[in-house]
């Protein structure tokens, strides 16, 4: 399909109307609110003026800064768990002061992360089952900042590294690997910083971190040396966040003009003295957070106090910056989550999904973004290999200087390499088998590799039995890790109601689990008939 879409004039910063014609698979990408009965109602949303996201997401949880009193809370529920919230659901409220920033572990579904005006950073892990009164006591506490901790930030390949932000201008670098519950010394101390640091992001290696800070400047960092290695000083665009476009060497930034209408400027990762282009969006005064898709090359644009997202389609040459569409809400967000790739709906062509805090309808709101398709087939071409859950450095490794790049996974359903699922043998592809006869030749023998195969088909069938006589209780556990034993029988409505969502939960995770098993034993089937005919030949 083609698109016909405004080009802009990286010189001159404005839209010249004149239409380019362009192929794009994205083009009619449109956004879907969820229905009343998928969102999440009654909920406490925080009035904190702080300009951040309060809200974060993974397959399982949703987690969202909450409104209370004395002291920082935030609430992490299900995500499967919508509807009406109970008025006395359990909080994670062990913070002193207004909870600033939340963010899940990358590599871990069941840890969180949160830092607060007490000026700490602290860890928490958040039980398998679902949450039955108030966690007080944090995993880990982390004391190094003087001042209130306004941003944390999870390194994106290594494992327990984590950055955290403060009122006093400094970024810290901790390591988590380390059985201390009280660490009071990171592993460095980034000093670069003559105001707050409004925003954080890393490269797709984390061997670069790119600042915006408050007296408006874009820096880029050697975090592992603490060296600023380029620092924009243009005066026109003053920035409040930052954006690395994955491998695109570039950076995307969003702000003020002088005049102080909504701006948005891309910019050159290595030269950083002029924007390849900026351009105005509008005279809102609400910050803009931006948010990058590196599989599809999209980039959103979330306005933080109304109700609109824009996105656009990244390309490496001029113009750079394709303007799609724009989603439109009567409903404003004040903050908003993200949930990562391996937790969409690929059977809906669902390539991106948000979670609107509405504090003035107490209300979240997931808006899915969907490209239409007629097929209901699993489409490859808007799926390719994603970033999975598995981290690809240790902690020391990346202090050590490593640099590695995400690892990898595929999101067609049965692939087995996206949640949290027992993980089976990954089947030998079927060419293998299938092509046996055109590399050895009709008349070559291969009685080792036959037997071999065979021995390897035998032994994963028998592991297939093996897993399906487990004991019952074995089995439950198996699903996500989940035991629905751990629990006590439930005592009130609620614990009833809780119990009832996590069972709903098993069943869900345990047909998930035999549609896998299923597709495991066809293909065995397949390869098994395969090796037959082609010893039958001989």
């Amino acid at each position: 399909m083609y698109c016909k879409a405004p080009q802009l004039c990286p010189d001159a910063g404005e839209m010249s109307w004149h239409p380019q014609y362009r192929s794009s698979k994205f083009r009619h990408v449109y956004g879907k609110a969820a229905s009343k009965d998928k969102c999440y109602d009654c909920v406490p949303i925080t009035r904190n003026v702080h300009d951040n996201h309060f809200c974060a997401v993974n397959p399982h949880f949703i987690a969202v800064v909450t409104e209370c009193a004395g002291g920082g809370a935030f609430l992490v529920i299900p995500i499967h768990q919508t509807g009406k919230l109970d008025p006395h659901y359990p909080k994670i409220c062990g913070h002193k002061g207004n909870v600033l920033d939340i963010k899940w572990n990358p590599f871990n579904d069941f840890v969180i992360a949160s830092c607060s005006e007490d000026a700490t950073v602290k860890i928490w892990d958040i039980p398998k089952h679902l949450l039955t009164k108030n966690i007080t006591s944090p995993k880990k506490e982390l004391l190094g900042h003087v001042r209130r901790v306004g941003l944390i930030e999870w390194h994106p390949t290594a494992n327990n590294i984590l950055f955290s932000s403060g009122y006093d201008y400094k970024i810290m670098i901790w390591n988590l690997d380390t059985k201390e519950a009280v660490i009071s010394n990171p592993v460095k101390i980034l000093d670069a910083h003559k105001d707050v640091v409004l925003s954080m992001s890393f490269n797709t290696d984390g061997s670069l971190l790119a600042t915006a800070c408050r007296d408006r400047k874009i820096r880029l960092i050697d975090p592992r040396a603490g060296t600023v290695l380029q620092e924009a000083s243009y005066k026109s665009h003053r920035v409040n966040k930052v954006l690395f476009l994955g491998n695109m060497k570039k950076l995307f930034s969003t702000g003020t003009s002088r005049w102080n209408n909504r701006q948005i400027a891309l910019w050159d990762q290595n030269d950083l003295s002029v924007p390849l282009l900026e351009e105005d969006l509008d005279g809102s005064s609400g910050l803009l957070f931006p948010f990058y898709d590196s599989d599809t090359h999209m980039l959103y644009v979330v306005g933080k106090g109304d109700g609109n997202i824009r996105y656009y389609e990244i390309s490496p040459e001029k113009p750079y910056l394709n303007y799609l569409m724009e989603y439109r809400s009567h409903l404003p967000q004040k903050g908003i989550g993200m949930m990562p790739k391996r937790g969409l709906e690929v059977s809906a062509c669902e390539i991106f999904r948000f979670y609107k805090l509405i504090p003035t309808k107490s209300l979240i709101e997931p808006v899915s973004m969907i490209v239409p398709r007629r097929s209901e087939s699993y489409q490859e071409d808007i799926y390719p290999l994603t970033t999975g859950a598995q981290p690809a450095l240790t902690a020391q490794e990346w202090l050590n200087g490593v640099n590695k790049g995400p690892l990898l996974v595929s999101l067609k359903p049965g692939s087995g390499a996206v949640n949290s699922l027992p993980q089976f043998p990954e089947p030998e592809p079927l060419m293998e088998t299938t092509d046996l006869r055109q590399h050895q030749g009709w008349g070559g023998k291969k009685p080792l590799e036959d037997l071999q195969k065979r021995s390897d088909i035998e032994d994963r069938r028998k592991q297939l039995k093996v897993e399906e006589k487990l004991p019952k209780n074995e089995q439950m556990r198996l699903s996500n890790d989940f035991d629905i034993f751990e629990c006590p029988p439930p005592k009130t409505e609620n614990e009833l109601l809780q119990m009832f969502y996590r069972q709903q939960e098993e069943i869900r995770r345990l047909r998930e689990l035999v549609h896998q098993r299923d597709v495991q034993i066809k293909q065995l089937e397949l390869e098994l008939r395969n090796l037959c005919m082609d010893t039958g030949n001989h």
